[in-house]
């Protein structure tokens, strides 16, 4: 008799959530169409990841793509072209059990900007921003489902949970599926924040007051990850 794979409660409980946050990323305009993924580490090895040209509005629990710890489809549809993306930043990143990328379009537009330092692609502008995100790591552009796109995660070296792509958006990864969402969702809206301000000259924290948010909240931040900060006007 062959034993049967067994999908304990807790991978139940992760397909539905999985669905339940991608639906709600979708209905709220975070990302269009078939485009973003998301992934979650299963405790028992493996993982689930969005399949190919899924709407993350529109999602089957049932249908999620299963991988093995070394990344092979054991069951569900056939998974997203962003898998070596997702590999990369498990691999670099031990404390990740979940990956989302979207298409957010202010992450997007920000990727897009001249002045965007790679290794601070955001000011410490509030507070919510450094304790979801940290600092912002910003990589060149590769074509969507690049191999060569994990050779630039993995040079960051696991010191970044929030990821831009160039000219593609957001990737940020969290101990939990709703941290990562949540990380996601806030760097959107610093991005939103940072191009409404552009130009502006804004207030952004102090190195006193970000020093204090690292020693109160245990914020990690990579070195040089919130040098001073002057945006640019085009």
């Amino acid at each position: 008799m062959t034993a049967m794979r067994t999908e304990t409660s807790d991978e139940t409980r992760l397909r539905e959530d999985i669905c339940r946050f991608g639906r709600s990323l979708f209905e709220r305009g975070l990302t269009p169409g078939s485009s973003g993924n998301i992934s979650v580490r299963l405790d028992g090895g493996g993982w689930l990841v969005t399949p190919t040209n899924a709407s993350l509005g529109f999602l089957d629990p049932a249908k999620l793509s299963r991988l093995d710890a070394e990344g092979k489809l054991v069951s569900g549809d056939a998974p997203t072209k962003e898998v070596p993306l997702h590999t990369a930043l498990y691999d670099t990143r031990g404390t990740a059990h979940a990956i989302v990328h979207l298409h957010s379009t202010h992450s997007v537009a920000l990727s897009m900007l001249p002045e965007i330092d790679p290794r601070a692609a955001l000011p410490p502008m509030t507070a919510y921003y450094l304790m979801k995100c940290g600092a912002t790591a910003l990589v060149p552009y590769y074509r969507p489902g690049d191999p060569a796109v994990a050779a630039a995660i993995k040079g960051l070296a696991g010191k970044y949970s929030s990821v831009l792509l160039a000219n593609h958006g957001p990737v940020v990864a969290g101990d939990t599926l709703e941290a990562a969402v949540f990380a996601t969702e806030e760097l959107e809206e610093t991005a939103k924040l940072y191009l409404l301000l552009r130009g502006l000259n804004p207030r952004y924290l102090s190195p006193e007051q970000v020093n204090d948010l690292v020693k109160v909240f245990g914020v990690t931040l990579p070195e040089h990850g919130h040098e001073p900060h002057t945006p640019t006007s085009s």
